[in-house]
């Protein structure tokens, strides 16, 4: 079953005009950007079963198992961005998104990072630790999306890295969406679990801040700003394709 083929082009691909070699305005590209949140997986049908309250428990800890395979991709996909960047201010910046997954304890402070607080929220929905940690429940195609985008970012330009990235822009939304509705819709999740949403909502919109300078900096040519939108497409498409996996297991209802 592929959700994705039920999708209008057009809204799939946002930025393929092809009309003009003049770049866009800052504004009109940025907007542009913007818009691609049209084919954001917040409308995957998956998704929106999960927010709806109709996920059965099985379905609720699939999500969170195999998702634990993308945010454990997350601190690796952005260390390859640093591999790869030459910039000594762009790094400086863009390691506190490791640390902000991983965790550290330095100078007396401590942060178990996000991954540990999806541990947390895997454990408030019912799975043990060490089947979360051993990835068996992770679907093939899971597995499969979430190595392309860690292979796409270690070897593209990495302000393309960057660029893909920006599906930050649409996260709050989904967060906020999560927990307004999984605490009437899921009484049975204990409610200590979802501090990894409400973590990332203030998160998500300081990595946006960063990745949209860059990208807007960037991609100053019509050519450019083209691949942006291609690129972003991209990252989409592979936060659709985790969706499209865990319908192959677990079905909609």
């Amino acid at each position: 079953m592929t959700m994705r083929a039920d999708m209008n082009q057009e809204m799939r691909h946002p930025g393929k005009s092809g009309a003009t070699d003049t770049a866009w305005t800052a504004e009109a590209f940025e907007a542009k950007l913007r818009e691609a949140g049209r084919s954001y997986h917040i409308h995957h049908p998956f998704n929106e079963m999960l927010n709806s309250g109709r996920a059965t428990p099985e379905q609720v800890r699939g999500w969170v198992a195999n998702r634990y395979y993308y945010q454990i991709a997350i601190p690796i996909k952005d260390a390859a961005v640093l591999s790869n960047c030459p910039d000594i201010a762009v790094r400086r910046g863009w390691v506190q998104r490791i640390l902000d997954h991983d965790g550290f304890e330095l100078g007396g402070i401590r942060d178990d990072g996000g991954i540990e607080a999806w541990l947390r929220l895997a454990s408030a929905v019912g799975l043990s630790r060490d089947e979360v940690l051993d990835l068996r429940h992770v679907v093939p195609a899971v597995r499969f999306a979430v190595d392309a985008y860690i292979n796409f970012a270690r070897r593209a330009p990495w302000q393309e890295a960057v660029c893909s990235s920006l599906t930050e822009l649409f996260a709050p939304e989904i967060h906020r969406q999560r927990l307004a509705t999984w605490p009437e819709h899921y009484p049975w999740i204990d409610s200590d679990g979802l501090g990894y949403f409400r973590n990332r909502v203030s998160q998500a919109r300081r990595d946006v801040e960063q990745g949209l300078a860059i990208t807007l900096d960037y991609f100053n040519t019509r050519t450019l700003q083209e691949r942006a939108l291609e690129v972003l497409q991209f990252k989409l498409d592979i936060l659709w394709a985790l969706n499209d996996g865990l319908v192959t297991r677990y079905g909609v209802t």
